[in-house]
């Protein structure tokens, strides 16, 4: 269901998606479209893109940003709306945390808002935790006010 991005209409699905809730709720800022508009350079910079499907149709994605060797960041994470509330989210987030793993992450954050209840929410019950916003890479976001990590050793 949760696959690595491998076509153009992969990275189409995964601009949409996002612009679908950003342009929603905030203004598109220019570090959201530095990821949308080039989402292979994630990949190239030895991150992933990460596209869950239904039925063939993309309905999910979230980008696990390298920022540097080991350090990861949960970025663009987004469901079609007419889909949210059925557990999309919650695989394509534990997809993601198992593929840092295996990424050899050292680290894993990410940056959200508190408009983004719902969110938040699944993140904290995944096992993300709020941590001050100086123990985190500085964020490219000017809507970003939560700051959460996730504890990857056992």
């Amino acid at each position: 269901m949760v696959a690595p991005m491998s076509s153009p209409d992969d990275a189409r699905a995964f601009k949409d998606l996002n612009l679908e809730w950003i342009e929603t709720i905030f203004a598109v800022e220019p570090a959201d479209l530095a990821i949308l508009d080039n989402p292979r350079a994630i990949v190239e910079h030895g991150g992933e893109v990460l596209i869950a499907r239904l039925d063939g149709e993309a309905v999910g994605c979230v980008a696990l940003v390298q920022e540097e060797p080991g350090i990861f960041e949960l970025s663009k994470m987004a469901v079609s709306p007419r889909l949210r509330g059925r557990g999309i989210g919650r695989v394509v987030l534990a997809t993601a945390i198992e593929r840092v793993r295996a990424l050899g992450a050292k680290e894993f954050f990410l940056a959200s808002n508190a408009r983004l209840a719902s969110a938040v929410h699944l993140y904290e019950a995944m096992g993300f935790v709020h941590v001050p916003p100086s123990e985190l890479p500085p964020s490219p976001y000017d809507r970003a006010d939560v700051f959460m990590r996730y504890p990857l050793t056992d």
